[in-house]
């Protein structure tokens, strides 16, 4: 996947400075490529993986964690061999549509430009999910299933088609994938979220469409920060609603034994 090519050309290094790179933490003699300026396939992949990022930062914050990452569409990086292929130009994948990556710690105020491996301790995703589309299906399930199944070691793989909403979860065994079997209602058990994989019909970002969401083992749909705040403002609404109701209840059976107490 990422043999041997030649040295580069004076147009090749000049195609290579102008893209967007950082110095790696390892004592390196080249710069480390983080963006290759392509964007996604569509918006629609895009609102797809803000989605994903959305819910998991807030399933995490209701579980008051904060040592993971989550992201999508950014290099991930294995190897500094791989690293050196890619700043030669050579063919490379750019990153998965998602990932997450659990029990590491936050690096703030540092943002990851990019996912270097070595400066995590060796660490790799242990969920990733691909966006698939016409150009992108076939290296989805050979080249990058094989990939993550052998070099990562990710533990979870999901694929999802949007055009053809379809949902396919696959879990490693040993260096391949093996396809998980779907709950009755079509969704995928995640071991490492503790939580399932499944499609729903909604909106979001004001388009209506079939997301990939996750959900509670009861069922419950894991809700994103913005859903989760609607939330909590409708129970407050709720309990304030309630509270009214019992003062004004208490206020009309003191008026009751007031107009009693007159009478006798």
């Amino acid at each position: 996947m990422w043999g041997k090519m030649p040295e580069t050309n004076d147009s090749e290094r000049e195609f290579l400075m102008s893209r967007p790179a950082v110095a790696a933490s390892t004592s390196l003699p080249f710069e480390l490529v983080v963006s290759d300026g392509e964007p996604m396939d569509n918006s629609r992949h895009v609102l797809q993986m803000y989605l994903l990022i959305d819910v998991v930062h807030q399933l995490m914050a209701e579980r008051g964690r904060k040592d993971f990452f989550a992201c999508g569409n950014m290099f991930v990086y294995h190897s500094v061999e791989q690293a050196r292929d890619v700043a030669k130009g050579r063919p490379y994948f750019r990153g998965p549509d998602f990932f997450f990556v659990d029990g590491v710690p936050p690096k703030p105020p540092r943002e990851r430009a990019a996912w270097v491996s070595w400066d995590e301790g060796g660490r790799l995703p242990d969920i990733i999910i691909e966006l698939l589309s016409p150009s992108t299906a076939e290296i989805d399930r050979t080249d990058k299933r094989d990939l993550y199944a052998r070099v990562f070691r990710t533990s979870e793989y999901y694929m999802y088609d949007m055009d053809a909403v379809e949902l396919e979860g696959l879990r490693r065994a040993g260096d391949i994938y093996k396809d998980m079997r779907p709950s009755r209602r079509g969704r995928f058990r995640s071991e490492v979220l503790g939580m399932d994989f499944g499609l729903w019909h909604g909106t979001f970002k004001d388009r209506e469409d079939t997301w990939l969401r996750l959900f509670h083992p009861d069922g419950r749909l894991a809700p994103t920060e913005q859903e989760a705040e609607h939330q909590r403002a409708e129970t407050e609404h709720q309990r304030a609603e309630a509270e009214r109701q019992r003062a004004e209840a208490a206020e009309a059976e003191l008026r009751r034994l007031r107009a009693r107490l007159g009478e006798d």
